[in-house]
């Protein structure tokens, strides 16, 4: 079987990629988000490869139900691993367009058009709100996989306003997560900040078929979940600090930097759960981090 067979078949199959994952199931109590309600959460996403957006599969249902076990946002902020830029921009058009950026894994991918409105209007309120920090206003960009995979599981009928926030790639991990900070006035007014990435993201070393999982991606894995439990965001800043799990486990940091992200936005009245986990392919950590408002 080639490549793309396999994948396709690994993701849609009983036998989806898990490496012992579990996916915690949510009480659907599922409302719009109303002025005076609580702040809304903060999801990090670990997206995976594009192909779980195609098909019913665990992923694809675990998504479903977050969205289903959480306000109905107002509006959606994304902060994709996908999109890397030199300086902070915002994606301001009416009508952001779907981008395709990958391979052909399945043709399928590219009939996809996830046509959420934008919202200028949000747009250039972040800009002017974010005064510590220069933030452009993008007519150019639109959705990327990063983004649309996950929220076109997430919120298939698109109704809902979203925009992507991009990622400085020019900055370290500490300018991200001191970044995000300046974005938490959003979760008051209803909007869910939507980061999307990977923890442990090593294309290098994807396994195909995959028969085990590195010890290191596990390991790194488990390193990241108890130290966001214990909140120690700084050690996870310095992950270079880490060890050899997490020199392997993210050898170039754009799929972790959205984890900081979410974090920068955690505010000490925050709970913390795993609604997902697992390691896909060998070398791609599929842990969700729900961060929310006890």
């Amino acid at each position: 079987m080639d490549r793309r067979k396999f994948i396709k078949n690994s993701i849609i199959g009983s036998s989806i990629i898990m490496a012992g994952g579990t996916i915690q199931s949510f009480v659907s109590e599922s409302k719009l988000w109303k002025n005076g309600d609580a702040i809304m959460p903060v999801l990090f996403i670990g997206h995976g490869a594009p192909l779980y957006t195609l098909d019913d599969n665990k992923y694809s249902r675990a998504w479903k139900k977050i969205a289903e076990g959480i306000p109905t946002p107002k509006a959606i902020v994304c902060i994709s691993a996908h999109w890397l830029t030199k300086g902070s921009f915002v994606t301001a058009m009416e009508k952001p367009k779907t981008i395709h950026d990958f391979g052909r894994i399945d043709d399928r991918l590219f009939d996809i058009e996830y046509n959420a409105p934008g919202s200028p209007e949000l747009a250039n309120e972040i800009a002017k709100t974010m005064t510590d920090l220069h933030v452009e206003e993008d007519h150019r960009w639109g959705f990327d996989h990063g983004c649309w995979c996950v929220a076109r599981c997430m919120y298939p009928n698109a109704d809902i306003p979203m925009l992507q926030f991009s990622i400085d790639y020019h900055k370290g991990a500490s300018h991200q997560y001191e970044v995000a900070k300046q974005l938490s006035f959003l979760r008051k007014k209803g909007v869910l900040i939507l980061c999307s990435g990977n923890i442990v993201h090593n294309l290098g070393q994807l396994k195909f078929p995959e028969s085990s999982t590195y010890e290191w991606a596990i390991e790194f894995d488990e390193i990241s979940k108890k130290l966001i439990e214990k909140s120690d965001h700084q050690s996870l800043i310095n992950y270079q600090n880490l060890g050899k799990s997490a020199n392997l486990s993210i050898p170039t940091p754009d799929h972790y930097y959205p984890l900081l992200y979410a974090l920068g936005l955690q505010s000490k009245n925050d709970t913390v759960s795993f609604p997902i986990d697992g390691i896909s392919y060998g070398s791609t950590s599929m842990r969700s981090v729900l961060i929310k408002s006890s």
